[in-house]
């Protein structure tokens, strides 16, 4: 019998933030919490490059920060949870973010979910800046 853990690995599109995702997005979690901060946000605003520079991610992660790619900053271990923060930094909800991973319109994402949400099968789109 397949376990709980393996049989949400099907899902296309679906990473399963454990403790090696944690490990694997100590630092780039660590950026985004740090926004919660005024005083970082606007660091961050003001100069992203130099900011990012202050924690040691890798360079794949700092590039994701800055393409604002958040399904691969997901891959690369980000929490989505902590990921929000930059969007809320960049003044998106919630939900715009998961409609720029979706790759969908806002409205058409709302309206998704509002009828009971994605189907699993469904590939996920592009990110959008």
């Amino acid at each position: 019998m397949e376990n709980y853990y393996d049989a949400f690995k099907k899902i296309p599109g679906t990473v399963i933030f454990d403790a090696t995702q944690s490990r694997l997005g100590y630092h780039l979690n660590m950026f985004a919490m740090s926004l919660m901060k005024n005083e970082n946000r606007q660091a961050f605003k003001a100069d992203e490059v130099a900011y990012l520079n202050r924690f040691p991610m890798s360079p794949v992660q700092h590039q994701a920060v800055l393409d604002r790619d958040y399904n691969k900053m997901i891959g690369l271990g980000g929490n989505i949870y902590f990921l929000a923060k930059i969007g809320a930094t960049d003044g998106h909800s919630f939900q715009k973010l998961a409609s720029l991973m979706t790759g969908m319109p806002e409205d058409d994402y709302r309206n998704m979910m509002i009828q009971g949400g994605r189907n699993p099968t469904m590939p996920i789109g592009p990110v959008e800046k």
